[in-house]
C-alpha cells in the first residue's frame, strides 16, 4: 500500500486570497481537506471536505461558506456516475468523474493522476465533464473541460487547461499538484 500526506497553500490571484490543502494520496484515491479566504468579491472564508474512490474519481464534496450575511453549504456527491447536490438528482452532472471546486487548484488534480498527464507530456487532449462549483456563490453546474499536456517541466509537467474561451498553461508538480496557474494561483508551499 503506497501512501503520501501533502500540504500546498497557494496564493489566490482573482479573490486575493489563499487556499490551503492537506492532502492524503493512498493506492489511486484522494482525501483532502482545505481551507481558503478571500477577498474579492466580498470577504469570505471556505472550508471543504473531497473524497475520491478508486481512480481518483470524486465521490463526495463537502463545502461550507462563511461571509458577513450568511453561512451556506454544499453537499455533492457521486454514486457510480449519478450526483446529487444537496441530496437532489442533476442529470446534467450524470457522467462526470470529478469536481471542480471555484478557486481551488487541488480540483485540478485528479483528472491528471487519473491519466498521469504530469508523467506523459505531449499526448492528445483528454475532454472532461466536470461538476462545476462557483465560490462564494455554491451554484453548481457542468463544464466541459480539455486538459492537454505539454512538456516536461523542471518540477513535473506543464498542461493547457481550457474551458469554453478560458485557457491557461498551468505547471503541476511530480506529485499531479498544481504549482503555477497563470491567472489563478501560485504555489507558496511544497
Amino acid at each position: 500500500m503506497s501512501s503520501r500526506s501533502l500540504v500546498r497553500t497557494w496564493d489566490i490571484l482573482p479573490s486575493r486570497g489563499f487556499s490551503t490543502a492537506w492532502v492524503g494520496l493512498t493506492d489511486g484515491r484522494l482525501t483532502a481537506r482545505g481551507r481558503a479566504v478571500g477577498l474579492v468579491p466580498e470577504p469570505y472564508w471556505v472550508s471543504y471536505t473531497l473524497e475520491t474512490v478508486e481512480a481518483y474519481v470524486t465521490s463526495r464534496l463537502h463545502v461550507t461558506v462563511e461571509t458577513a450575511a450568511a453561512t451556506r453549504t454544499l453537499d455533492l456527491r457521486n454514486d457510480a456516475g449519478r450526483w446529487t447536490v444537496d441530496a437532489g438528482h442533476r442529470p446534467d452532472l450524470d457522467g462526470a468523474l470529478d469536481c471542480d471546486l471555484g478557486l481551488c487548484p487541488l480540483t485540478n488534480t485528479m483528472p491528471v493522476l487519473r491519466h498521469g498527464l504530469h508523467r506523459q507530456p505531449g499526448n492528445a487532449p483528454h475532454p472532461f465533464l466536470m461538476a462545476w462549483v462557483a465560490v462564494p456563490g455554491l451554484e453548481v453546474s457542468a463544464s466541459r473541460q480539455t486538459y492537454t499536456p505539454l512538456a516536461r517541466a523542471e518540477h513535473g509537467a506543464r498542461i493547457r487547461y481550457e474551458s469554453g474561451d478560458f485557457r491557461s498553461d498551468v505547471e503541476f508538480d511530480e506529485d499531479g499538484l498544481v504549482l503555477g496557474y497563470p491567472q489563478l494561483a501560485t504555489v507558496l508551499t511544497r
